[in-house]
């Protein structure tokens, strides 16, 4: 056959899709739509690596140079401190500078370098300072704003990100001296456990769109094979009419790109006003890449004219009408089974051979596994819905004639629910493969959130200021008790012994004894008691030898370095005789505190040398906005002190940052699932236009129509996710079996079943408008 042949029929087919009247016409526009969704969501996934590789350069690029070590001022060097904090659950990042030379870099982003109390904010925190909402975050960052930080400094366009000068930056609060930004960040690669979440996310996330666009293309089927009929009784031949049909299929195909192309082109000038996850990004970020794009473009049209000839092979088409009305042939099960069964023997030889320390695993032969278990589940769907549905009889009108419709037609809407088959198994699948990984990136902390919730500490010039931080929590609103110990170090006195390097050292802490009594076991305390707390070990602390050798009851302790003050004197103090030796208890922080442990009243905080002042403060959960109100606190006491949440468990970034991705495509595509779901439904009734007016004019109520409409999208719904319940964990179980992990939740399909109940209520409740409309009396008329 030539070129030239092929090239005359599918032109003439897709005339016929554009100028064959408005049921041609409606039905290339439903065509169009669905494959357009299916190909902006696609061109959307094409853009991911795009997207997340510019934030990645210019968060590298925001940050000061750390190849060069600085220890002098320079002309051009400046003093820095990167600052975070959370307000109301979102994080806020900022940066502190202080020039000390004329020729200091410019922060990406910025148009000047801020002077001191002046700041650069982004749009999104000065579009917060100034909202009533943003009050409490204004006391915290109390820099006068004097301009805006551009998208170069900015990692989305919903950052909440500031740069401040400061001329309270010394080299005893900095985080270190630059001189340039912008440094290249290794590439950390990922395990293998997360490569193997990344791989079958790819496959469960983008099948069900490539499964959505082979169904789009059989829209109207039935029209259509009325119209070939047509052409084959004017002289047309099977193959030719069989091109013709592909040609259709071809123009709506392509006018689904351009309108795909056109979806997306919109969509992505208002993604930045989108956080989906946590994850925002730039407008001219969101470009596919040009491989995957141009293989989208081949595919889409390819793919059109392959499913229209395939679907048509078991169709005869004569010239007096159509063989589809005649009872059809059961569906064979053995070359669906053979799918599912070549899936299996890819993947099942791959048990135990993915480690937690791998780097690489058989990329090609897990996806390809994958694939086929997915797609021969998708092949199977229309197998059990018709194996059920010829089975059922009887019940009330509106069962009945759902139940006549899917026996005459089953495999329409089997193909309309194949999409939510392969990603309900898929999801399933993950959620098996989240809960067995979760313990191997997830950390205990061994943190007490049940006897503290935030912890502060501030890096105090004496002891009257660390007391008048602990003061100030215990005042603030929303505190309900602060653990608040005044922290520094004391000595050995004397020469140093042979063989030692440096004096002996050990901790002291001042606070009251309810603090004290969070830190060590205490028989009883009062004020001007002093305890001397021994770990006995824990955590790699010093041996307890040690510790009395420096500290006992009579000890006389150095309050100074005595290295650094050789030839010097330095302030000494003498424990009591009445000291009491105790076991340290680990804090909330999880920790266990040594050393000295004193009452107020027993030590003068003022001798102390350089002493910090830490804080575990507990809050009241009704009180609103309580940490905001301890975070301000923190800041006014020092606007470099650092407040942090404590929390029971802790979860590697890397894998955080695979589950937020694979979250973020879950949701586009379930949208995609729903969507896809509406419009093949809007088809199936538009196709049975005249035949539901009929109903309607003998009798039939319009409740009765809608409960029928609604047991046609519920039953190879339910069919769809038992299958789906099926293949997911079949999956899943094998995945694990590669990983050597065992199955912690074998009820994970209960979310997902959930979902796709909420799907048949959300079609029929969007289906009852047109529904109606079709119902109406003119839907009798014929041309």
């Amino acid at each position: 056959m030539s070129v030239r042949t092929w090239a005359r029929d599918l032109t003439l087919g897709a005339r016929f899709a554009v100028t064959g009247g408005r049921g041609s016409r409606l039905r290339t526009t439903l065509t169009a739509t669905g494959i357009g969704l299916g190909v902006a969501l696609l061109l959307l996934a094409a853009s991911i690596p795009n997207m997340m590789f510019q934030r990645e350069v210019r968060e590298a690029a925001r940050d000061v140079h750390a190849g060069e070590m600085l220890t002098e001022p320079g002309p051009d060097t400046f003093l820095f401190l990167r600052q975070q904090t959370l307000y109301r659950g979102q994080g806020v990042t900022g940066m502190l500078l202080r020039p000390e030379g004329p020729r200091t870099a410019v922060p990406p982003g910025a148009a000047r370098v801020p002077a001191a109390g002046e700041m650069l904010v982004s749009p999104a925190l000065g579009e917060l300072l100034a909202s009533p909402a943003g009050a409490l975050l204004r006391e915290r960052i109390p820099y006068r704003i004097t301009g805006t930080i551009g998208q170069a400094g900015l990692i989305g366009p919903t950052e909440l990100r500031y740069v401040a000068g400061s001329d309270i930056l010394t080299t005893e609060n900095y985080d270190g001296r630059g001189k340039r930004y912008g440094w290249s960040v290794p590439d950390q690669p990922l395990n293998a456990f997360l490569l193997l979440l990344v791989l079958i996310a790819c496959v469960v996330l983008l099948l069900p769109v490539l499964v959505f666009i082979a169904t789009a293309v059989r829209f109207g089927g039935e029209q259509r094979d009325r119209r070939l009929a047509a052409l084959r009784l004017v002289g047309a031949d099977t193959a030719m009419t069989r091109r013709i049909a592909a040609g259709e299929s071809l123009a709506g195909a392509l006018l689904g790109l351009a309108l795909g192309a056109g979806v997306f082109a919109v969509a992505r000038r208002f993604v930045g006003t989108v956080t989906v996850w946590d994850v925002n990004a730039f407008s001219s970020d969101v470009v596919p890449l040009a491989p995957l794009a141009a293989l989208i473009l081949v595919i889409v049209p390819v793919s059109a004219v392959v499913v229209t000839l395939v679907a048509l092979r078991g169709v005869a088409i004569e010239p007096l009408g159509v063989v589809r009305t005649a009872t059809p042939r059961p569906r064979r099960l053995w070359w669906r089974l053979l799918l599912v069964g070549a899936g299996a023997a890819l993947l099942v030889p791959m048990a135990g051979d993915i480690g937690m320390g791998d780097t690489a695993i058989d990329t090609v032969g897990v996806a390809m596994g994958s694939v086929l278990a997915l797609v021969g589940l998708t092949t199977l769907l229309p197998w059990l819905v018709e194996a059920v549905v010829r089975r059922l009889s009887g019940g009330p009108v509106a069962w009945q004639l759902a139940v006549r419709r899917l026996q005459l037609s089953s495999g329409t809407a089997a193909r309309a629910v194949s999409g939510i088959v392969v990603a309900a198994a898929g999801a399933i699948a993950l959620q098996m493969l989240f809960h067995a990984m979760q313990n191997d990136f997830v950390s205990v902390t061994g943190q007490d959130t049940a006897r503290a919730q935030l912890e502060a500490r501030i890096d105090a010039r004496d002891g009257g200021e660390a007391r008048e931080m602990i003061e100030k929590f215990s005042k603030t609103p929303g505190v309900t008790g602060v653990i608040g110990t005044i922290d520094a170090h004391v000595w050995r006195p004397g020469p140093l012994k042979q063989g030692e390097e440096f004096a002996p050292t050990l901790p002291i802490g001042v606070g009251d004894c309810s603090s004290l009594r969070e830190v060590a076991k205490l028989p009883s305390c009062e004020d001007g008691d002093v305890f001397i707390a021994l770990p006995h070990g824990a955590q790699g602390g010093p041996e307890d030898a040690r510790i009395l050798e420096t500290a006992r009851p009579g000890a006389e302790v150095a309050l100074r370095d005595v290295e650094l003050h050789r030839g010097k004197p330095v302030p000494t103090w003498r424990l009591p005789q009445t000291a009491r030796t105790v076991d340290s208890r680990p804090d909330p922080i999880g920790g266990y505190r040594f050393g000295i442990l004193a009452t107020p009243s027993a030590i003068e905080t003022d001798r102390l040398d350089s002493p910090d002042a830490s804080a575990l403060v507990r809050l009241d959960p009704t009180v609103p906005d309580a940490t905001e109100h301890v975070r301000n606190t923190a800041a006014g006491v020092d606007p470099l002190a650092w407040v942090r949440a404590l929390r029971d468990t802790e979860r590697d970034t890397q894998f955080s940052s695979v589950r937020t991705g694979i979250l973020v495509g879950a949701t586009a595509t379930m949208l995609l699932v729903a969507a896809s779901l509406l419009v093949t439904t809007l088809e199936q009734l538009r196709d049975r236009k005249r035949l539901l007016s009929s109903l309607v004019a003998f009798g039939t109520r319009r409740t009765t129509l809608s409960c029928s409409v609604l047991w046609q999208t519920a039953i190879p719904i339910l069919l769809g996710l038992a299958l789906a319940v099926i293949g997911g964990l079949g999956l899943g179980f094998v995945l694990l079996r590669m990983i050597g992990a065992q199955v912690e939740d074998w009820w994970v399909f209960l979310p997902v079943t959930g979902v796709g109940a909420g799907l048949i209520v959300a079609v029929t409740l969007l289906s009852l408008p047109p529904l109606w409309r079709l119902m109406r009396a003119d839907g009798l008329r014929t041309e």
